[in-house]
C-alpha cells in the first residue's frame, strides 16, 4: 500500500464527512496512521469510526495485512498542512521561530511563502526607562518558522 493510494482512496470520503487529511504515514510493519482535521470545529469519535470502516472496506486486512489508526491532529500539533492554516486564519497561534524565539500572535494571513502576524511585544523604547507594548504586524517566511500550532488559553 502506498500514500497517494490512501488519499485516493479515502478523499471522498473524508470530505463527504467535511473533513481533509493532514498526514499519512506507513510504517515497515504496515503500520497505517490517517491524521485528519475538520473543516470547522473539531473531529470526533463518529468521524474517526466512520472513516477507520470505510478505510477497511475499500482494503482487504487479510490481502494487505495492515493496522490502521484513525485520528485527530492534536490541538497541541504543530500545522502540517496549508489548510490548517487557512482555517485558522483569525485566531491565535503559537509560532516558534528558528533561533528559539517564540511569539504568540492572532495568524492573519497563510499562503504557500509564509505566515502573517499580528501580535503585542514588550519592548524597550528611546527615551522611556520602562519598556513598553508595541504593536506588530510582521510577515514570517516558512524558511523563518520552526512551528506553527493553535494557542490554547485556560
Amino acid at each position: 500500500m502506498v500514500i497517494s493510494e490512501i488519499r485516493d482512496a479515502m478523499e471522498g470520503a473524508i470530505v463527504a464527512r467535511n473533513c481533509f487529511i493532514v498526514e499519512i504515514k506507513i510504517s515497515r510493519d504496515n503500520e497505517i496512521e490517517l491524521t485528519i482535521e475538520s473543516e470547522e470545529g473539531l473531529v470526533d469519535l463518529d468521524d474517526c469510526v466512520a472513516l477507520s470502516r470505510i478505510f477497511e472496506e475499500k482494503f482487504d486486512r487479510e490481502k494487505e495485512d495492515y493496522e490502521l489508526t484513525v485520528s485527530s491532529a492534536g490541538l497541541d500539533q504543530p500545522f502540517k498542512v496549508m489548510k490548517q492554516y487557512t482555517k485558522a486564519i483569525g485566531t491565535k497561534v503559537e509560532v516558534l521561530l528558528k533561533g528559539g524565539k517564540k511569539i504568540v500572535a492572532e495568524l492573519t494571513g497563510a499562503d504557500s511563502d509564509g505566515i502573517d502576524l499580528k501580535y503585542t511585544a514588550l519592548e524597550a523604547v528611546e527615551g522611556k526607562k520602562k519598556k513598553e507594548k508595541v504593536e506588530h504586524q510582521d510577515r514570517f517566511t516558512f524558511e523563518q518558522v520552526n512551528a506553527v500550532r493553535p494557542h490554547i488559553e485556560f
